[in-house]
């Protein structure tokens, strides 16, 4: 069984919630949040609170704003500097508090065709200076595989993106294939995979459902990542409240996660939230 970790996205990171997590057994977080508010984070602060409840600060996502700023890919080179330049203080804030791995998308999107070899030229190049950058900081960073027109939308393609430095390694997300499998991105990334984000989804676009609110098979895919010999932390990344998407009864807690996962790791198919 792995230990369970769960994204920010979906909460803030108040001491309430600190308490919370503790609680309920869930050991990890991702510091993770709308692309905006990363300025306001009290690193010391979130140090002291993962410090008081025992909550290990396990990675950080990368802000990104698919159609606008923020895109290691982009064609203009002022902007993807300027990412760049954002990066650089974030990850030395956050490795300053012994964060050591780093969430990066690949791309925005959408990407035309013509586009797509360019834009992996120029993502490739900033991984390789992310990627070095993250080394000197005792840090590294974990290329995201993403939906859509996105780069990193196949295994093949992010280990194309992974292959512009050896030092890059995966953050596997769950519910963005659409033009792959789940299990063979575990198949061909193997050991390259230090991370998850892990939500479910009905194979026509990511959803970032709970597991079992979807199509993904659980049991397959917990048993793939065994068997490439993942050892990471198994982290949910989807919010607490009902997404449009899908209707629930109430908002979900720390523990129905704890739960899910419980599931997952004993060969269950978990229950749907009503």
């Amino acid at each position: 069984m792995y230990r369970i970790g769960m994204s920010s996205c979906g909460f803030p990171l108040t001491e309430e919630n600190f308490i919370k997590l503790a609680q309920s057994g869930i050991s990890a977080i991702e510091i993770s949040m709308a692309a905006d508010k990363h300025a306001s984070i009290n690193f010391k602060e979130v140090k002291e609170l993962s410090e008081r409840y025992n909550i290990e600060l396990w990675s950080y996502h990368l802000p990104f704003s698919p159609f606008s700023e923020i895109d290691v890919s982009s064609l203009n080179k002022e902007l993807r500097d300027n990412a760049v330049k954002r990066y650089t203080d974030m990850i030395e804030k956050a490795a300053d508090i012994g964060i050591n791995k780093f969430i990066v998308h690949p791309s925005g999107e959408p990407i035309a065709a013509e586009e797509r070899e360019e834009r992996i030229k120029y993502s490739m190049q900033t991984l390789d200076h992310l990627a070095e950058l993250a080394h000197r900081h005792g840090a590294v960073i974990a290329v995201e595989d993403l939906p859509r027109t996105c780069l990193g939308n196949t295994a093949d393609e992010i280990l194309r993106l992974i292959s512009a430095n050896d030092k890059l390694r995966v953050c596997f997300d769950t519910n963005h294939l659409l033009s792959d499998t789940n299990l063979n991105f575990i198949d061909k990334l193997g050991k390259k995979i230090i991370t998850t984000h892990v939500s479910d989804y009905d194979f026509t676009n990511e959803k970032h459902w709970l597991p079992g609110e979807g199509s993904v098979d659980w049991t397959a895919l917990y048993d793939a990542l065994k068997n490439v010999g993942y050892n990471g932390v198994w982290l949910y990344e989807l919010g607490l409240r009902p997404p449009k998407t899908l209707a629930r009864s109430r908002d979900l807690t720390f523990d129905d996660f704890v739960c899910n996962a419980n599931s997952i790791f004993n060969g269950m198919t978990p229950e749907r939230v009503k």
